[in-house]
C-alpha cells in the first residue's frame, strides 16, 4: 500500500485516491454521478434524468449530455447548474424560438441542433463550456401516460452515459390505488452480469425497482464495453381490477377514469388484411410479411372470419368473400401466402377499397370488424393523390369499422397512412427493418386480435373539457382512458357511466366517487391528475389536428399550443430554448415527427441565465489516527418493544416482518469466503453505529453524524451532508451522497441511509448485491423467504406453520421509507435458532 496521506473531500470535490492503490483510469470530462429517477403514479410517469459531470483538465472544456427519452414522452423541464448558477430551458411557441435562430444566423453564429429520433426513443443532447476543474449538473424531465398493451403497461428506462460512472443508479417507484397484481424487470440491462445489480419490491399498491451497477459491471456486461452501459431497462406491469366499471379518481378538480374490464366473451372478428406486393417490398421485406402473415393465420378463433388480398398495380384477392377460419381454409390461406412475391408499382387506393368492399358484404351482427393496410411505399399507380385516396376510403368506410396502417420502412409516405388511420377510428404504426419486422407485424396484430366491446361511449355528469369519450372497438389487454374537469361542485358524488356493446348484448358500467373524499385522494402528488389530463388532452388534440382544415385545424393548434405553455410541454408545436451563460451557443429542443431525421439550425449568443440555486458549501473533513477514533457512548434508550425488520422479494408480493428487541448486537451479514462482515447496533428506531470488515486491511464504520474509513494504514473521517463523491482502489468503492453511503467491497454492495424519525437519527442498510453460494449469514444475508398462505392467519415457512397476524412495518432499505403492509411474524420462525449466533458478534 502507498504511504501517501490520504486527501479530505473540500466543498464537494471527489475523494483523492490513496497514492500507490491501482485506481480506474482518470478522465479529462468525468460523469461522476448519473441518477435516473422515475416515479409513476397511477399509470403517469414523471422520470428525472441528473447528469453530474466534472472537468479534470486545468482549461476550459466543452461537456455533453446526451440522453434518450421515449417517444411518446414530453420534455417538461430541462435545467443546468454551474458556478453556483441554474439555467433553466424555457418552453415556447415554435415560431418564436426560430425567429431567434434567423437572427443568429445573420450574424454568422455557430449551429447547433438537440432532437433526432429512433425505434422507440427520441434524442435529447445539449452541451456547455465548463471552466478548468469545475462541475456542471444537467437536469431533464419528461413525462409520459403508460399505455396498456397485451395486458401489462411498460417503462422503459435507456442508459447510455457515454462512460462507466462510478455512482450510477436508477430508481422507479410505481404506486397504484387498486394494487400491482404483476410486475416483470426486462430489457438488456436486466441479464446476465446485470442481473443482480437490479432489485425489486412489490407491496400491495406500491412497487420500487432499483439498478445499480457497479463501476465494473458497466465494462463487462453483455451490452457494455469501454463506454459504459448501453442498453434499456423495461418495467412491466399490470393492476388489480376489483371494479368491472374501472378505476375513478379525482383530484384538485379534475378526475381521470381508466376501463379495461376483463370478464367479457369475446367478439368474434372479421379481418381482411391488405398486403403490398410492388417491387420495392423485393427481399427481406415480404420474407417477413409471408412468416408473420402465417402466425397471424394460425392465431385466428374458428369463429372468426377472414380474407386476404395482396396487390401492385393489380388487387388479387384469395378468395372474393371472407371464410370462416376452420383448420381446412386456414390451409388453404397459407398455401397462397407462400406463394406471394413482390412484382410492379403501388395501388393503394384500389387494394384498400376492395377490402371496404368485402367487409362490407359480409354480415355484421354480434361481431367486430377490422381492416389492416401494410404497405412500405407510396402510392404510384391508378388514383395516387393522397388526399383523394384518403377521402375515398373515409366516404367507404362511412365509420363503421376501423382501419390500421402498418407503413414498413422509413421511405414509406407515414403522414398520410397515419391521417388516413386516424380519419377511420384506426391508427398506424412504423414496422422497422429490422431482424424481427415479422415479429413486429404479429406484436401489432395481437393488440387487435380479441376484441371485447364495440361502439363503446362513456359519459360523466358535471364535467367538461373531457378528452375522447368515444371509441370503436375496446380490445383484451389494452385500456381506455378518460380525464376530464369537474365543474359541477354541487354534485355529492361524482358519476361514470359507459355503454357497449358485447358479444350477446348492450352492457353498461356505473361508477362514482364521492366528491367529499376528493379532496384526499393522491394528497402526496399534487396536480398529477390535472397535468395527466393536460398530457392526455395534448396528445388526442396533435391526432385530431392532422384531420382537420381551415379554421377547425387553426382552432385545435391555438388549443395545443395554449396547453403546451401552459404545462410546459415540448410538443410539436414548441420548442425547449436552452439558455446558457454570456457567450454560450444557445439551443432549441424540437419534438421530432415520426421519421423526421435529425435537423441543424443556428443557435445564437446570449447573455440570458437566472441564478435560482447555489451550490452548497460541505464543511472539510477531518483526517484521524485510527487509535484516536471511538464512536461516541450510545444513550440509554428508553424500553421499546423492538425493531422491526421487513424481508420481501419479485417472488413474494407480500412481505414478512419480524420485530428484534432494541439494543441488540446483530450480524447483518458474514460472507466467510471473501472475509466479509457488517454488523450493527440497534437503537430505538433503527441501528446506531455499523460497521463493515473486508479481509485485513479494510473496515468501513458508521455512526449517525460521520463515518470513518480505513485501509490498513489511514483513516479518513467523511461527514453526512455531502454532495455526491467517491473513492474507488481495486477492491473497494465508497460513494458519498447526501444521506446514503454506498459501499463495494469485493462481491458484497451494501447502500447505508440515514433516515429521521421523531427528531432521532439512525441508519439502515439494504444489500443491493451478494455472492448466491450458501454459506452467506446474518439478517440481510437472507435474500428471500419462501412462504405459502394458508387459511385463517397462519403461513408456512420452511415446511412449519406459524401463526401470523397482519400488519404493517416502513421500508427503510429505501430513501422514502414507505410504509408496506406485512405478514408479522415472531422472529423465531424467520431465523430459526440463529439469533444467539448475531448477538454474539460484536461491532
Amino acid at each position: 500500500m502507498g504511504r501517501a496521506t490520504v486527501g479530505v473531500i473540500l466543498f464537494g470535490v471527489l475523494l483523492s485516491f490513496f497514492a500507490a492503490v491501482t485506481t480506474v483510469k482518470a478522465v479529462d470530462v468525468d460523469i461522476y454521478s448519473f441518477y435516473i429517477n422515475s416515479t409513476v403514479t397511477s399509470r403517469y410517469a414523471i422520470t428525472v434524468i441528473t447528469s453530474r459531470v466534472a472537468n479534470r483538465l486545468n482549461e476550459s472544456k466543452e461537456v455533453h449530455f446526451q440522453v434518450k427519452i421515449p417517444k411518446n414522452a414530453f420534455i417538461s423541464k430541462f435545467r443546468m447548474t454551474m458556478e453556483g448558477k441554474t439555467y433553466d430551458g424555457v418552453v415556447k411557441e415554435k415560431e418564436e424560438a426560430q425567429q431567434q435562430y434567423s437572427q443568429a444566423v445573420s450574424r454568422g453564429e455557430s449551429a447547433g441542433m438537440v432532437s433526432s429520433v429512433g425505434r422507440t426513443l427520441e434524442e435529447f443532447k445539449t452541451s456547455v463550456t465548463v471552466a478548468a476543474f469545475s462541475k456542471v449538473t444537467f437536469e431533464l424531465t419528461y413525462e409520459e401516460l403508460l399505455q396498456r398493451r397485451l395486458g401489462k403497461y411498460q417503462l422503459l428506462i435507456n442508459a447510455q452515459p457515454m462512460q462507466p460512472v462510478a455512482d450510477f443508479k436508477i430508481d422507479v417507484y410505481i404506486h397504484e390505488s387498486p394494487g400491482i397484481s404483476l410486475l416483470e424487470v426486462k430489457g438488456g440491462l436486466n441479464t446476465n452480469e446485470l442481473a443482480n445489480a437490479v432489485t425489486t419490491t412489490r407491496s400491495g399498491t406500491e412497487a420500487w425497482v432499483n439498478f445499480y451497477p457497479t463501476r465494473e459491471q458497466q465494462t463487462r456486461c453483455d451490452i457494455c464495453g469501454e463506454n459504459g452501459l448501453n442498453g434499456d431497462l423495461i418495467i412491466m406491469y399490470d393492476v388489480d381490477r376489483p371494479n368491472p366499471s374501472g378505476e375513478l379518481q379525482a383530484s384538485d378538480g379534475y378526475f381521470v377514469h381508466y376501463f379495461a374490464p376483463t370478464d367479457i366473451p369475446r367478439i368474434p372478428k372479421n379481418v381482411v388484411l391488405v398486403i403490398d406486393r410492388s417491387g420495392s417490398m423485393s427481399g427481406r421485406k415480404i420474407e417477413q410479411t409471408r412468416e408473420a402473415l402465417l402466425k397471424i393465420l394460425g392465431d385466428l378463433a374458428a369463429e372468426d372470419y377472414f380474407g386476404l388480398i395482396i396487390f401492385d398495380s393489380q388487387v388479387d384477392l384469395w378468395k372474393p368473400k371472407l371464410r370462416q377460419a376452420t383448420e381446412r381454409n386456414l390451409e388453404l390461406a397459407k398455401d397462397f401466402v407462400k406463394k406471394i412475391e413482390e412484382r410492379g408499382p403501388t395501388d393503394i387506393n384500389a387494394a384498400v377499397l376492395k377490402g371496404v368492399e368485402m367487409i362490407k358484404k359480409h354480415p355484421q351482427e354480434q361481431s367486430a370488424s377490422i381492416l389492416i393496410l401494410l404497405t412500405d411505399g407510396a402510392p404510384n399507380t391508378g388514383e395516387s393523390d393522397p388526399t383523394r385516396i384518403q377521402a375515398n376510403v373515409k366516404e367507404a368506410i362511412g365509420g363503421k369499422f376501423p382501419l390500421y396502417c402498418l407503413g414498413f420502412g422509413f421511405d414509406v409516405n407515414f403522414d398520410f397512412l397515419n391521417k388516413m388511420a386516424l380519419e377511420n377510428h384506426g391508427r398506424a404504426r412504423r414496422i422497422y427493418e429490422d431482424s424481427d419486422a415479422d415479429l413486429q407485424l404479429q406484436g401489432f396484430y395481437e393488440e387487435v386480435a380479441v376484441p371485447l366491446l364495440t361502439g363503446v361511449q362513456l359519459n360523466y355528469t358535471g364535467s367538461s373539457n373531457v378528452t375522447q369519450t368515444r371509441f370503436s372497438h375496446y380490445y383484451n389487454g389494452s385500456e381506455i382512458v378518460v380525464a376530464g374537469q369537474i365543474t359541477d361542485n354541487s354534485l355529492e358524488t361524482f358519476q361514470a357511466e359507459v355503454i357497449a356493446v358485447s358479444k350477446n348484448s348492450r352492457v353498461t358500467y356505473q361508477d362514482s366517487v364521492f366528491m367529499k373524499d376528493i379532496a384526499g385522494v393522491l394528497p402526496q402528488h399534487e396536480h398529477f391528475t390535472q397535468r395527466l389530463w393536460a398530457y392526455l388532452t395534448v396528445k388526442q388534440l396533435l391526432e385530431k389536428e392532422m384531420t382537420l382544415n381551415g379554421e377547425e385545424k387553426e382552432a385545435a393548434r391555438k388549443e395545443i399550443l395554449d396547453l403546451s405553455l401552459k404545462y410546459e410541454f415540448v410538443t410539436p408545436l414548441t420548442s425547449m430554448v436552452v439558455t446558457k451563460p454570456e457567450g454560450e451557443e444557445t439551443q432549441v429542443a424540437h419534438k421530432p415527427k415520426e421519421g423526421e431525421k435529425e435537423m441543424q439550425t443556428k443557435p445564437r449568443k446570449t447573455s440570458r441565465g437566472r441564478a435560482h440555486s447555489r451550490l452548497r458549501s460541505i464543511s472539510s473533513s477531518k483526517l484521524l489516527k485510527r487509535k484516536a477514533f471511538q464512536f461516541p457512548a450510545p444513550t440509554t434508550p428508553p424500553p421499546v418493544i423492538g425493531v422491526r425488520f421487513l424481508i420481501s422479494s419479485l417472488d413474494q408480493p407480500k412481505p414478512v416482518c419480524y420485530d428484534l428487541p432494541a439494543a441488540s448486537k446483530l450480524r447483518l451479514l458474514t460472507d466467510p469466503s471473501s472475509d466479509f462482515s457488517m454488523n450493527g447496533e440497534l437503537s430505538t428506531k433503527g441501528f446506531n453505529q455499523i460497521a463493515l470488515h473486508y479481509k485485513t486491511d479494510y473496515s468501513l464504520m458508521l455512526n449517525t453524524s460521520h463515518i470513518l474509513y480505513h485501509d490498513g494504514l489511514n483513516d479518513v473521517m467523511f461527514l453526512w451532508g455531502q454532495e455526491p463523491s467517491k473513492h474507488e482502489t481495486d477492491s473497494v468503492s465508497l460513494i458519498l451522497r447526501i444521506e446514503e453511503v454506498d459501499v463495494t467491497m469485493g462481491t458484497v454492495r451494501v447502500v447505508l441511509f440515514r433516515h429521521k424519525k421523531d427528531g432521532e437519527m439512525f441508519l439502515w442498510p439494504a444489500v443491493q448485491q451478494q455472492p448466491s453460494h450458501v454459506n452467506i449469514q446474518g439478517i440481510f444475508g437472507k435474500k428471500h423467504l419462501e412462504y405459502q398462505e394458508l387459511s385463517g392467519s397462519a403461513i408456512k415457512i420452511k415446511d412449519q406453520d406459524v401463526k401470523a397476524t397482519w400488519s404493517t412495518a416502513t421500508d427503510y432499505r429505501r430513501s422514502s421509507a414507505p410504509v408496506l403492509g406485512c405478514w408479522l411474524v415472531p422472529y423465531n420462525s424467520v431465523l430459526q435458532g440463529e439469533l444467539s449466533d448475531f448477538t454474539v458478534s460484536q461491532l
